[in-house]
């Protein structure tokens, strides 16, 4: 029986036997982080259809699937001693150990995080941002990865990779928290650690079948999956930012207001440097520029003010929109451009902290004490941040790298999906399921849309197409409209892509 009482105020209390201590919960704190859990929850499938949204219409489906499978394995490798790794109070100053494996001991004590709330809160709270770090990594296989050896990746890579950027991050013991980095929410650990890893995932992978023609000069197949990811995750972003401040204080509240803030900027800034190009108002560059405010923004919004958060989001919709040419620079296909919005995009929070964040802001709270950034004169915090960044992007770019080599030597944990595979879809060779099965009728020309390898000159390829087609031909009688009781055949095109 857990010994939990309540006092007047309706707060939970709970008597430490070992020293007779009370530890006293409050309830609006509790009901908030778990709030806040259930925003960054719906974030992941967010990632996975605003990645579906931005391919081609034959892989849509295996990055929705990838979000629900990473959600999946992560939850159990952080119940199996994930939690443990990153945070149990008896960690080095790299790693934890396993003194909370399985999750033995982990509910009514104190939080390493807050006193306010119980483990168990901080435990799941963290969970999800432990699930959707390695989401955003694994959009690098997009078009060419093979699903089944993903399964493993994730487990690994969440227990070599995320665990030990998380406990140096943010547990007490870790180096980075001690030598006095900033990190609100998960610059380094969610960011530049995931965004790192994508680009070497993109390494190794190689580029798609078709790199640098016109083949893959598509445009997303569907503008409103990317639309609706980014409504998922600018809303669950409210919990990820809020949310970290693990109480439901002024903190908390700032937090929220400097991350709308960042994204709107952020957006309105993306767009408008795509405007010039085309004089097009381009609701995927809105949405990418939001994102990149977003990300920016994570590791300050529990230090900075509304003012700083404008240019927060205007450095992130600049620099991250400039930086998606890299690729071209250096030759890797990161189709999603998750190196220049998630690791550029950490970058560029982190060293913005070192330069706005304010011991007043942080103490909105009523507890918290720093010394702050640039505006407070502690000028050696730069130095802080930048450490921490580039011990994190070196980090995760060497052990993914490390990794990923490993299991390309396994039979069977191979990464990189075949030629034929990527000529027929993921979706197809590795689910046998399709994110749209409809059936198109062409009543004009009676046009059958073939491979991209195979196709004749003259047929046009449908929007979003350029890809390979599954069809199916069948007779049907369709009414012509000739006459009252008049029918003539036409060929009716079962098209799966």
């Amino acid at each position: 029986m857990v010994n939990i009482t309540y006092d007047a105020s309706g707060s939970l209390q709970w008597q430490d036997p070992t020293d007779g201590t009370v530890w006293v919960y409050n309830p609006g704190d509790i009901a908030w982080v778990l709030a806040s859990t259930a925003l960054v929850w719906l974030m992941i499938p967010g990632v996975g259809f605003f990645y579906s949204g931005l391919l081609r219409r034959k892989n849509a489906l295996s990055m929705i699937w990838a979000s629900m499978m990473t959600l999946a394995v992560v939850s159990f490798q952080w119940f199996f001693w994930g939690f443990s790794l990153a945070f149990s109070d008896t960690a080095d100053a790299y790693i934890g150990d396993l003194r909370y494996f399985g999750l033995k001991g982990v509910l009514e004590k104190p939080s390493i995080g807050s006193t306010r709330i119980p483990s168990i809160v901080f435990c799941v709270f963290q969970l999800m941002f432990a699930a959707i770090t390695p989401m955003l990594a694994i959009g690098a296989i997009a078009e060419r990865g093979r699903l089944g050896p993903i399964m493993v990746f994730v487990f690994v890579w969440s227990t070599i990779v995320y665990d030990p950027i998380a406990c140096w991050t943010w547990n007490a013991k870790g180096w980075s928290f001690v030598l006095g980095g900033l990190d609100f929410a998960g610059g380094t650990p969610v960011h530049i650690s995931s965004g790192t890893a994508a680009l070497a995932i993109s390494i190794y992978l190689g580029k798609r079948r078709g790199y640098g023609t016109e083949r893959l000069a598509y445009k997303p197949h569907n503008t409103t999956y990317v639309v609706l990811g980014t409504i998922f995750l600018w809303f669950g972003w409210f919990g990820f930012n809020g949310g970290s401040a693990l109480a439901a204080n002024l903190r908390a509240v700032q937090a929220c207001i400097v991350t709308n803030l960042a994204a709107s900027v952020g957006g309105l800034t993306w767009m408008l440097w795509d405007y010039r190009l085309e004089r097009k108002w381009s609701a995927v560059g809105f949405c990418s520029g939001a994102i990149a405010g977003l990300v920016a923004i994570t590791p300050a919004s529990g230090y900075v003010g509304s003012p700083a958060a404008v240019l927060f989001g205007f450095m992130a919709g600049t620099l991250c929109n400039f930086a998606t040419q890299l690729k071209f620079v250096f030759g890797y296909d990161d189709c999603l451009d998750i190196f220049a919005s998630h690791a550029v995009g950490g970058i560029i929070g982190n060293v913005l902290t070192a330069l706005f964040a304010q011991a007043s802001v942080a103490g909105f709270d009523g507890f918290t004490v720093i010394p702050g950034g640039w505006l407070d004169h502690h000028y050696i915090q730069l130095g802080y941040q930048i450490a921490d960044s580039v011990a994190g992007l070196s980090y995760s770019f060497v052990m993914t790298t490390v990794i990923l080599w490993i299991m390309h030597f396994i039979p069977g944990l191979r990464l990189r999906a075949s030629e034929e595979a990527e000529i027929l879809g993921i979706d197809d060779a590795e689910m046998g399921e399709f994110a749209y099965d409809y059936v198109g009728i062409d009543l004009a020309g009676n046009h059958e849309y073939r491979d991209d390898t195979h196709s004749h000159g003259d047929v046009p390829a449908p929007s979003g197409g350029r890809e390979p087609h599954h069809v199916h031909t069948v007779t049907k009688n369709v009414h012509d409209g000739s006459s009252l009781e008049g029918s003539v055949e036409k060929r009716e095109t079962a098209v799966h892509a």
